[in-house]
């Protein structure tokens, strides 16, 4: 029998956006909390993303709940200002976090939860996990083959164009990231860059008129979908134009659609990007199929000669292994209840929802979390004492 006590009310897995505001939630409400972060720093996957890195969304729609963005930050905060504004956050909430722990797994016990960490077992009677959707890079099977002469890295591995200086480049993927990755390579210096394309995005620009495009976006999450779909389709013709004469056809599935059915987001971008896609300093081709010594084999059958690739092929949220045989996932891999709600007794998912401002969304999901959670402890408590006076 397990008699060895919970040593934590809540442990929250995860010192990024959604894993930080929790705990600061519940601190709010007296409740003793935990982080664990795998990385070295807070919000380690942040601080690991490419420079030049900039907010989709504006400030306005990605802060945290009391916690707005400095007003110096611009529309739109880059990744070395997030982080500032993380780290001071959790510094002002003083959320105790302990870095460099690793959660490989999570099991239930007689009295709440044990996890599995690099630093021995911990026990707590409730856990958030807050690992975030972007989690693991995905990596196609075809990067994996051996017998290509030039570079292969997923875009989280990527930091500066200056590294591509001269070389040929093949960026795969045309989200926000790859669309963005490219336009840096092709003012950075690369000799060619090539985004090759799979799946034709829905583009917005970033910004428009000196406005935030993500203005409308909390009401199209109200509309009905194909009603969605067809306003997004009318922005994107008379904002973006017809990019099929330049490799780029129009996509097939509205936005809100694809948003709904996979979370695939759409390709925000600056207009800058679509002029380089116009002006040929980004040469758009069909997706990858293989690699071959100095080439890369594209879905038409054609080889281009190619110094690297870069994968902008998004993430996985690794939750099957870490909480295997518990059966709180769904069959695409994400939590049973994405907004928050136990998916068993004392545990929670915070953060993994496919939505436009997913920092400032996540921090309400955070705030009803912790009082949920202040509540069922204060019972709890109730409970104890009244079992230790009988």
């Amino acid at each position: 029998m397990d008699t060895t006590d919970t040593t934590d009310t809540v442990i929250v897995i995860g010192a990024g956006p959604a894993g930080l505001s929790t705990a600061a939630e519940l601190l709010a409400r007296d409740v003793p909390t935990t982080v664990l972060e795998r990385g070295s720093e807070l919000a380690a996957t942040w601080a690991a993303r490419y420079k030049g890195l900039r907010f989709n969304t504006s400030r306005r729609s990605s802060a945290l709940p009391g916690a707005p963005f400095p007003r110096e930050y611009g529309q739109f905060p880059t990744r070395e200002q997030y982080l500032t504004y993380l780290q001071r956050y959790a510094a002002d909430h003083r959320i105790p976090v302990e870095t460099g722990v690793e959660v490989t797994g999570v099991r239930r016990i007689r009295e709440g939860w044990a996890l599995t960490t690099s630093a021995g077992e911990r026990r707590a009677r409730h856990v958030v996990i807050a690992t975030g959707l972007f989690n693991r890079p995905r990596i196609p099977g075809w990067a994996r083959e051996p017998g290509f002469d030039g570079e292969v890295l997923h875009s989280s591995a990527y930091r500066d164009a200056a590294d591509f200086a001269g070389r040929s480049v093949v960026v795969v993927g045309a989200g926000s990231s790859g669309m963005e990755i490219a336009h840096q390579l092709a003012t950075g210096g690369a000799r060619a860059v090539r985004l090759a394309v799979r799946t034709p995005p829905n583009i917005l620009l970033r910004e428009l008129n000196g406005l935030p495009g993500d203005l409308p976006a909390p009401l199209l999450f109200h509309l009905p979908t194909a009603l969605a779909d067809r306003l997004v389709f009318a922005v994107q013709r008379r904002i973006v134009g017809d990019l099929s004469g330049y490799g780029l056809p129009r996509p097939t599935r509205g936005m809100m659609s694809r948003q709904k059915e996979n979370g695939a987001g759409p390709a925000v971008v600056d207009r800058e990007v679509i002029d380089a896609i116009r002006g040929g300093a980004i040469e758009c081709v069909p997706a990858v199929t293989a690699l071959d010594g100095d080439t890369v084999v594209l879905a038409d059958g054609r080889h281009v000669t190619a110094d690297a690739v870069i994968l902008a092929t998004g993430y996985d949220t690794g939750l099957p292994d870490l909480v295997a045989g518990l059966d709180v996932l769904d069959e695409r891999g994400l939590p049973l209840d994405c907004t928050g709600g136990e998916v068993a007794p004392g545990l929670r998912f915070v953060g993994y929802v496919y939505r436009p401002g997913l920092t400032g969304y996540v921090g309400k999901i955070a705030r009803r979390v912790a009082r949920e959670i202040a509540t069922r402890s204060a019972k709890e408590a109730r409970r104890s004492r009244h079992t230790a006076a009988a």
